[in-house]
């Protein structure tokens, strides 16, 4: 798999390129905003596969890692997981809006960033494959509508942008209005894993829904269970 570091210390960059290399990853460095986002352009190297990662490190020197993240999600639908000191849940939200599809946070364990990694190529791969084997119903739950087949979600007729993963995580508990899903099952069947460092990564997609959507009672903790989604008066 080739692979985006973006990242403007050089020893950091030399070390951590040594080990993702050790792991079969062809990493391609960029060292600050405006090289990592002539990096992704498809005309950059068009001889060679897109990039299956993006590890973006949000402290560069010559713009914001979260503009650099929304810009380059605008050019690619690659995975990108963010790197960040800001390990409070208010920032992590604000990467996941803007795209981000996972986040590692500072000073972070080697083994934890390559199964980050790992995990957010399978999910790629599997949420293009769901997306595609989708039937043509949609879930409408009072003001809001998920359309399973083109992976849009809209309240009131406006389109919400939702990343892979919330998108995947709202149509599973849509699915079963009332019933809780108990959060090892949702990780299981959202993120494909049973490793327990993903609970903390669940909750700050749900929390993004809650945001996104508008609507922070439409999904419901269930203290020490899961969460379930309580459709609106109506639906």
């Amino acid at each position: 798999m080739r692979l985006l570091l973006v990242e403007d210390d050089d020893h950091v960059a030399a070390a951590l390129s040594a080990v993702l290399a050790r792991h079969g990853f062809q990493v391609v460095h960029a060292r600050n905003g405006e090289e990592a986002l002539r990096a992704v352009l498809p005309t950059t190297a068009p001889d060679k596969p897109p990039f299956g990662v993006v590890l973006l490190d949000l402290g560069l020197p010559d713009q914001d890692g979260y503009q650099v993240c929304g810009k380059i999600r605008k050019l690619t639908s690659t995975p990108v997981i963010m790197v960040t000191a800001r390990s409070d849940v208010r920032s992590r939200i604000h990467g996941l809006n803007l795209g981000a599809d996972d986040y590692v946070v500072k000073p972070y364990d080697t083994g934890e960033l390559l199964a980050r990694i790992h995990a957010v190529s399978r999910r790629t791969v599997s949420g293009d494959d769901a997306g595609a084997a989708a039937g043509d119903d949609a879930l409408r739950l009072g003001p809001v509508t998920i359309e399973l087949p083109t992976r849009r979600v809209s309240v009131d007729g406006t389109t919400v942008q939702l990343t892979r993963k919330e998108f995947d995580l709202l149509a599973l508990l849509a699915q079963r209005p009332g019933v809780v899903f108990r959060r090892e099952q949702i990780i299981s069947e959202v993120w494909r894993t049973s490793w327990e460092g993903t609970g903390r990564t669940l909750e700050v997609h749900v929390a993004s829904l809650r945001s996104k959507l508008r609507m922070p009672a439409l999904i419901e903790t269930v203290r020490g269970v899961g969460y379930r989604l309580v459709a609106p008066v109506g639906a």
